[in-house]
């Protein structure tokens, strides 16, 4: 009798270590995956771009689009974003900058998400609603525009590390101002700057091999 249960103890003790141990494996497995580091930046210098460890967050802005309905930081969450601060008057850059997204535009393989491409203003004095709707409408039905606010606008421009400044020549304004993309990721966050001169080619190229990066770092954590 006593034989009967020291062996029915001894086999408990037995499947009680073994459950131990099982928990204890996949409890590191577990660990090890919550905390792998994530993969770094790809390196684009190649493409003029500077693509972050770790996204930036936007200022909070109120401001208005070229379809007259406000937006916020949280709007630009769901899509990945190609932002830019320049303005419709502008003889030179703006023009080249948004032709240069338009083609952009057309050389993204269609199983990449397609991005908003948006202009953010930096001369709201003149850019109305409706001004904006018939500057972006000439690119495409993905590009935007956002005016409002000046001193919100020039936040906004700053947490996308861009600046503009008014100045005036012979009685007109003049706005001068960077001329870099920023890139922003699904989470309204500052992935990566991209820095002129613009190549269509480069442009989408740098945008996939963000994209998959990021993909890859998604998958990574939640895996």
């Amino acid at each position: 009798m006593k034989s009967s249960s020291s062996v029915r103890l001894t086999l408990f003790c037995l499947l009680l270590i073994v459950v131990l141990i099982f928990g204890l494996v996949v409890g590191r497995q577990v660990f090890l995956v919550g905390n792998e580091e994530p993969i770094p930046a790809p390196e684009l210098t190649e493409f003029n771009t500077y693509v972050y460890d770790q996204p930036r967050q936007l200022a909070e802005f109120t401001l208005t689009d070229e379809n007259g309905e406000t937006v916020t930081r949280e709007s630009l969450r769901g899509r990945w974003t190609i932002a830019f601060v320049g303005y419709t008057n502008c003889p030179d850059i703006c023009p080249a900058a948004m032709a240069n997204l338009r083609q952009t535009d057309k050389l993204l393989s269609k199983e990449l998400p397609q991005p908003d491409y948006l202009l953010v203003s930096a001369d709201p004095e003149h850019d109305t609603p409706e001004k904006l709707k018939a500057y972006t409408d000439f690119f495409g039905e993905n590009f935007h525009g956002l005016t409002g606010d000046l001193d919100t606008l020039r936040e906004l421009a700053k947490s996308l590390n861009a600046v503009f400044v008014h100045r005036e020549v012979d009685g007109e304004l003049l706005v001068d101002h960077s001329g870099h993309f920023a890139l922003l990721n699904p989470d309204g966050e500052l992935a990566a700057v991209i820095q002129p001169p613009h190549n269509p080619h480069n442009l989408a190229e740098a945008f996939e091999r963000i994209y998959q990066w990021a993909k890859a770092n998604r998958e990574r954590v939640s895996s």
